[in-house]
């Protein structure tokens, strides 16, 4: 039998500079980031993925990580972050959705999660048919109608927040509508 040996080392958490980190610091850059932000991350991660809550979640704690790697130049309170936190969060469902497309679908069962209870049906059912449309839309539609339609943000902010012209958000908002409404009436739905 062979030994190996190994040397201990004290392992701390090192800044990109080198310098250890301040634990404390650390935990306040965080949690500020989270109570600042993380709602709103929640909300736009949760519209991109069309309702995946659990995998929004994911995506959030993810850009918060990717903050903290920079928290030496990011200051958690300032408005300036939110739009780099949330072309972080949508970077990450792209690269997720490139993920998907480029190996095989995964199998899940999902007779028995769709399968809604009586008192539930009509909801459950619009419920079904609006997420099956949403992802016949592109990720730029979907990405503006997260904005528009379910954060209810103006054309101002929405265009701000992804470093876009007002009127290419006019443009996508009303695209954006007109094949969502295709979708759903392809689909034999009419709101």
């Amino acid at each position: 039998m062979r030994q190996h040996s190994t040397a201990v080392r004290d392992i701390r958490p090192t800044r990109p500079d080198g310098g250890a980190r301040d634990r404390a610091r650390d935990e306040a850059f965080i949690r500020a980031v989270y109570d600042k932000h993380g709602a709103y991350l929640l909300r736009v991660a949760t519209g991109l993925l069309r309702g995946d809550g659990y995998q929004a979640q994911d995506l959030v704690q993810e850009a918060v990580l990717r903050a903290w790697q920079h928290a030496d130049i990011l200051d958690p309170g300032a408005e300036g972050i939110r739009p780099w936190l949330v072309t972080v969060v949508r970077n990450l469902v792209i690269d997720g959705y490139r993920a998907r497309q480029a190996r095989p679908p995964e199998t899940v069962d999902t007779a028995l999660r769709d399968l809604p209870g009586p008192e539930h049906v009509d909801p459950a059912l619009t419920r079904k048919i609006v997420r099956e449309a949403l992802a016949d839309l592109t990720l730029q539609h979907r990405e503006i109608l997260v904005h528009v339609g379910f954060l209810d943000q103006s054309v101002a902010r929405t265009a701000s927040m992804l470093g876009i012209p007002p009127g290419t958000v006019k443009s996508r908002t009303h695209l954006a509508l007109k094949a969502l409404r295709a979708a759903l009436e392809e689909r034999g739905y009419t709101p």
